[in-house]
């Protein structure tokens, strides 16, 4: 019983959650642009979504990205919009029903994103050029750009689920012989059958009763023949290149073949000029066959095929689409001998296989389009990347010269703030660390992050570094807001402002609040991701990089501050705050090759490393906290220099003592 009411909430709950998510007439309204009272008609087999109705005419289709797309925004949670299709696949309308995007939630206004779906509305799917899409929004283009990818296609599946525009096109071209049992195998023909029994009780009553027995009422089969797999294997190729060119534009080639007592054309057609007996059913179309497309078969070439009593050749109007299924209904009927009638309808399902289907081309993912587009952003990435990466691995040789580290330091750290952040926006943030999280554990799609290429290039360079060197290949060289800091701070030292040493318990101790904010924003984000995207804007990213300081006073005061207290204290908040940084700390302890060297008087004889560290991640006695570290390779330069390290000079001075 238990189990039972449980298996009932379940189900209520569920039930409730559709409730909450299905669409009401008046966004119906909204979405179409029709006034009046509209019925909306839950649809759950094939593609899923409503049906809108005034009335008994059908005035639109709904879709939702997340339910027929699957969309999933740059936070790994589902992005929902809604799509409005009409019954000749232009799209009507679009509305942002769901999201909990970074972006979005902070550095875009809500006008920006209704003006941004709703430039959708007016597309043609239909129409023989591709339409143009409005394009993605540059402060938000991950974001932006999975709406955009869901939108269309959620739109393109229900125009091609519900049949308003074909999903492919017939092979007309491809040829292989088959024979009779292999076209019945593969469903190029279809076939069902009525016995005499079956139609004695179907027709009781008839004034001329049908005697029940063994035999066939009605042998029927059907079949689209216009491929040549199919149809010349079956009339041969003279007969089959007759019965195509008598085709006309849009119209495809219906085969239907019969035995048994009861005929599937009848003799009223002669009269009528319509076959009464056979109709052709697909969605909520009906159509008889005429006299003008009919053309009679007198066999079929294969040898194994059966005997059949009726074969005849029908030309499928362009409203019904070949490539989609659909039924054949043959209707028999008798006359009662109180002037009555009965009848008996045998339905036989007519599918072209897939292999004869030739798929329309699917658009191109969006990421490879964009990538296309910014692939001289991807270029210069990837050659300050290949230049970092020269950089960290001649380390010891450029250290051994201090003049030229200082300046390919200096002129590197400008290149990251002005040509990497401020120009193609590539800062990293604690936002992506907790979608990637996110998304590890909702479904992974690559998608979502090759949207924004310069963004993918940094992040798989990252990882792939903090084997090598740890955390600081991004914090000490690629991060521009760090790049930002250091190089204000070398102008303040410059200009002669003192700095402040921080004490080494004290130093170690505010270690604890970039940690903290880190796992809280993470936490926080399986609670609440807007309230998780809220608690990040500790980070100054998106203020300072991002949105180029243009941004309400509050944000430029937060950033302000952080710059200020850099002056006096080298990278204040990459030492303290950033929440970015203790993320990366932790998976960087991976470290597979420990490049700094260290000697054994360091921290015992000398401490001058310690002291210009900068961000004091060299303790007492002379260790590196890789967690801290941004390998500025200043130590490296200083243990290289024989005017600086007292090793060296103490060396040179017994070397000078011993030559005579």
């Amino acid at each position: 019983m238990r189990q039972i009411l449980l298996a009932l909430l379940v189900l209520f709950c569920a039930g409730l959650a559709r409730a909450e998510d299905a669409p009401t007439p008046d966004e119906a309204a909204a979405l179409t642009g029709v006034t009046g009272p509209l019925i909306l008609r839950r649809i759950d087999e094939g593609v899923p979504g409503w049906e809108v109705y005034a009335g008994d005419m059908l005035v639109a289709h709904l879709g939702s990205t997340s339910e027929i797309a699957g969309s999933v925004g740059y936070s790994g949670r589902p992005l929902d919009v809604r799509v409005a299709l009409s019954p000749k696949g232009v799209i009507l309308g679009a509305r942002l029903i769901r999201h909990d995007e970074p972006v979005l939630t902070l550095g875009i206004s809500d006008a920006d994103i209704a003006r941004y779906v709703s430039g959708f509305a007016g597309l043609d799917l239909a129409a023989p050029v591709a339409p143009e899409a409005p394009d993605i929004i540059s402060r938000a283009s991950v974001s932006t750009g999975v709406i955009r990818d869901g939108i269309l296609r959620t739109a393109r599946t229900l125009a091609v689920g519900r049949g308003v525009i074909a999903g492919g096109a017939i092979d007309r071209l491809s040829f292989a012989p088959a024979d009779w049992r292999q076209l019945l195998t593969t469903g190029a023909v279809s076939e069902t059958r009525i016995g005499m029994t079956e139609a004695a009780v179907a027709l009781a009553g008839a004034r001329v009763p049908v005697p029940p027995g063994p035999g066939d009422f009605l042998h029927l089969w059907a079949g689209v023949i216009d491929p040549p797999a199919i149809g010349q294997n079956l009339l041969g190729q003279q007969e089959f290149t007759r019965a195509l060119g008598a085709l006309g534009p849009g119209e495809a080639a219906l085969l239907v073949m019969s035995s048994g007592l009861q005929s599937h054309r009848g003799t009223d057609w002669k009269r009528s000029g319509r076959f009464d007996r056979l109709t052709v059913v697909q969605g909520e179309t009906r159509w008889q066959p005429g006299a003008d497309g009919y053309r009679m078969i007198k066999r079929l070439t294969l040898k194994d095929a059966p005997a059949m009593k009726e074969i005849s050749l029908f030309a499928l109007p362009a409203a019904i689409d070949p490539t989609r299924p659909f039924t054949l209904e043959v209707r028999a009927s008798r006359p009662t001998a109180t002037g009555g009638e009965v009848a008996l309808t045998a339905s036989l399902p007519v599918a072209l296989p897939a292999a004869f289907i030739l798929q329309a081309p699917t658009p191109e993912p969006l990421w490879r389009s964009i990538w296309q587009a910014k692939r001289v952003q991807a270029a210069i990435v990837v050659l300050m990347l290949l230049v970092l990466t020269v950089i960290l691995f001649a380390q010891e040789w450029i250290t051994r010269r201090p003049g030229l580290w200082r300046a390919g330091r200096i002129g590197f750290l400008a290149a990251t703030f002005l040509v990497l952040g401020m120009g193609l926006n590539g800062q990293l943030s604690v936002v992506q660390v907790v979608a990637f999280v996110h998304s590890l554990l909702t479904g992974f799609r690559w998608e979502t992050f090759l949207i924004e290429p310069v963004i993918f290039i940094l992040w798989s360079f990252v990882a792939l570094g903090m084997l090598f060197w740890g955390r600081g290949v991004y914090c000490g060289w690629l991060c521009p807001f760090g790049a930002l800091q250091e190089l204000t701070n070398t102008l303040a030292q410059r200009l002669g402002v003192k700095q402040i040493a921080v004490p080494q318990a004290l130093h170690e101790r505010l270690w604890v609040i970039k940690y903290t904010l880190f796992v809280a924003i993470l936490a926080l984000s399986f609670y609440s991701m807007h309230d998780a995207l809220l608690l990040a804007e500790a980070e100054p990213f998106k203020t300072a990089i991002s949105l180029r300081f243009m941004r309400a006073w509050p944000f430029l005061v937060f950033v302000a501050a952080i710059l200020g207290a850099g002056l006096f204290i080298e990278r204040f908040y990459c030492r303290y705050l950033c929440p970015l940084g203790a993320g990366l700390a932790i998976p960087a302890k991976l470290k597979v090759f420990d490049w700094l060297k260290r000697r054994p008087q360091c921290g015992r004889e000398c401490r001058m490393c310690e002291t210009k560290c900068t961000v004091g991640a060299i303790d007492a006695i002379g260790r590196i906290n890789p967690n801290e570290c941004v390998l500025c390779l200043r130590c490296q330069v200083i243990m290289n220099d024989g005017t600086q390290c007292p090793v060296l000079k103490r060396r040179a001075r017994a070397s000078e003592g011993a030559t005579p």
